[in-house]
């Protein structure tokens, strides 16, 4: 595979598991909020009610967080689809990140580590890929 090639998969990935992200945060504020808003409108008592509130709250507060993470994970594909020099450093930034996240996150986080950090990717981003292109292959017979 070429570098181009490699990074072109990376961005998949990102985009990948920022949909995924996405997808679950707002499943999870759904639930969270429909079962506080049950909790709200069912409440006899004030527990009852404030517990419904701390859900209400949890479906936000977690939306926002799984939201922000999967718009990360959306920038940084887009950053390195571009091949934007920014999207190498974010592209770290957020395999670190995702490393965490087994065991689809760690996979990603890996390879992109993997890329970003070894030779190839950083001739692909640092424009050196002189170094690479000036070593002749090999000679076809020439382990006879």
């Amino acid at each position: 595979m070429t570098a181009k090639e490699h990074n072109k998969l990376l961005s998949i990935f990102f985009f990948a598991q920022g949909g995924l992200q996405l997808f679950g945060g707002v499943l999870m504020a759904l639930i969270y909020g429909g079962m506080g808003s049950f909790m709200l409108a069912s409440a006899r008592r004030e527990e009852e009610q404030v517990m419904g509130g701390i859900f209400v709250v949890l479906a936000v507060v977690i939306g926002l967080v799984i939201l922000l993470f999967a718009a990360l994970d959306l920038f940084v594909g887009y950053s390195l689809l571009k091949e934007r020099s920014i999207g190498r450093t974010l592209g770290i930034i957020m395999s670190v990140i995702s490393l965490f996240g087994f065991p689809l996150g760690t996979a990603l986080g890996i390879y992109g580590l993997w890329f970003l950090l070894g030779d190839v990717g950083k001739n692909f981003y640092l424009g050196n890929s002189s170094s690479l292109s000036s070593i002749p292959p090999p000679q076809p017979n020439s382990w006879q």
